[in-house]
């Protein structure tokens, strides 16, 4: 089997286990999808509708949907701008800020308990090559460029400013 196809099998399985161990030790209070807007609200609350579009991948009669859920639940509460009434906020009620924590406790103790298999060393090692494959981890030599591209940027500007 070729390396693409076993990382993608082997990924699929891992996302599939944490999603429905999360959803098991979640409920009844709170879903995966739930956590997700109450993660983007404790980031950048208030919020509004169309904002969480992006970071959800979804339409927006679903946002509306699982807004609503979320509301009749407790979780958040949607206000109307004062200037602008067209305007909805979406925030976090206090209540939803505990499902917030609980939830973000119990995906921590599900992925822990995955990592808990590998040594730290090897833990270290998949989180950096993970963050390389998507992207969010740059190598040293990048890293070296950038810096030095912004130190001869700032020189070039020292000059202009000299000359």
């Amino acid at each position: 089997m070729e390396t693409a196809s076993e990382f993608v099998k082997s990924w699929m399985k891992l996302t599939k286990d944490w999603q429905t161990q999360m959803e098991a030790e979640m409920a009844p209070q709170l879903t995966e999808g739930q956590l997700q807007v109450l993660e983007l609200l404790k980031a950048h609350e208030p919020m509004k509708p169309s904002d969480l579009l992006p970071h959800l991948e979804t339409t927006p009669a679903a946002v509306t949907t699982l807004l609503d859920r979320m509301e009749r639940n407790g979780l958040v509460k949607r206000t109307r701008d004062e200037g602008d009434r067209r305007i909805v906020w979406v925030s976090t009620t206090p209540f939803g800020r505990t499902e917030t924590e609980r939830g973000l406790r119990i995906r921590s103790e599900i992925v822990n308990r995955s990592l808990d298999r590998l040594s730290a060393h090897n833990r270290q090692l998949l989180v950096f090559l993970i963050g390389k494959v998507a992207g969010t981890r740059e190598t040293t030599a990048a890293a070296k460029e950038r810096a030095n591209g912004r130190a001869s940027a700032a020189d070039n500007r020292t000059e202009e400013a000299s000359a």
